[in-house]
């Protein structure tokens, strides 16, 4: 079994999706970038090509990295297409057990036998993905983090059946795009999301406690406590939703120490999931930048 592996397909081209793609275009593998709307993809590259020619600008990348990695990233919004020739299916699509299933369900009859599978869930059963697929000896956890160019860390998930093979050759990729890569058994919201979610429902708490504002607990964190970002602004930055939706899947696996704070579904309930419609627990102008 040959776990060489030279092309990568990403599925799913929101922010997660491209980002992977983006860092996986740039260490030089053939990266096909899918998503089924063609207007998603079209943002996904134009966002793509604006952050490696800004990596440039700034002297963080290199001109002919930078052309090599537009060269190297391929669009597609057939998802057969997609995964044909993949080694590696890196799956970023929403934090759905029944949407992840069913698309490694979709992909497991096209990529070759040999194609190892992947997904950037960040708390969701691993193992109940790769049972829904014929591969499970060849599926396993890749988290990435966002912003994907910037955040140096992977969580490498394995799941029950995970082989050594596939988890060395995950490895091996996290390695050559630059990645610090820790492993780590599979259990509910992994190492990361488990302690982060604590940390920014506990930060929702004392916001609706009058404990502080929101800019003051943010402040505190980072500078008592050394957080390149405040539990808020990390919270827009991902999606309040997402964040939601991870506490709930938390709450239902490790009990009530993870039970949602009702300010935080107050404000998902109202629309207001963070940068990515402009307003969150603070506003945004178009560019993402915060609002006074």
């Amino acid at each position: 079994m040959s776990l060489d592996i030279s092309t990568i397909a990403v599925l799913g081209a929101g922010t997660m999706g491209r980002g992977i793609a983006q860092v996986a275009a740039l260490s030089g593998y053939h990266t096909i970038l899918h998503d089924p709307e063609p207007t998603v993809l079209d943002h996904a590259h134009d966002a793509i090509v604006a952050t490696l020619d800004k990596g440039v600008a700034r002297s963080k990348v290199q001109p002919a990295d930078a052309d090599a990695a537009k060269g190297n990233l391929q669009l597609s919004s057939g998802l057969d297409d997609c995964v044909a020739a993949a080694d590696l299916v890196i799956e970023a699509v929403p934090e759905s057990i029944e949407l992840k299933i069913s698309i490694f369900q979709a992909v497991d009859t096209v990529a070759p036998h040999t194609a190892i599978f992947a997904s950037n869930t960040s708390s969701l059963s691993i193992t109940e993905m790769a049972a829904a697929t014929t591969r499970a000896e060849r599926f396993a956890g890749m988290h990435f983090f966002n912003p994907v160019h910037i955040m140096r860390l992977i969580e490498l998930v394995r799941g029950l059946e995970t082989s050594k093979d596939t988890l060395d050759a995950l490895m091996a990729v996290g390695r050559r795009m630059g990645k610090e890569v820790v492993t780590v058994n599979e259990s509910p919201g992994f190492v990361t999301s488990r302690i982060n979610v604590l940390i920014g429902n506990e930060a929702f708490r004392m916001l609706q406690e009058g404990v502080a504002t929101a800019e003051d607990i943010d402040t505190a964190l980072k500078l008592g406590l050394n957080h390149p970002m405040g539990p808020f602004e990390m919270a827009d930055l991902v999606g309040l939703d997402v964040r939601l939706a991870i506490l709930e899947h938390l709450h239902r696996t490790l009990g009530d120490l993870y039970r949602p704070s009702p300010l935080l579904v107050q404000y998902v309930r109202a629309g207001r999931l963070g940068r990515k419609v402009g307003r969150g627990v603070y506003r945004y102008d178009d560019d993402g930048n915060k609002r006074g």
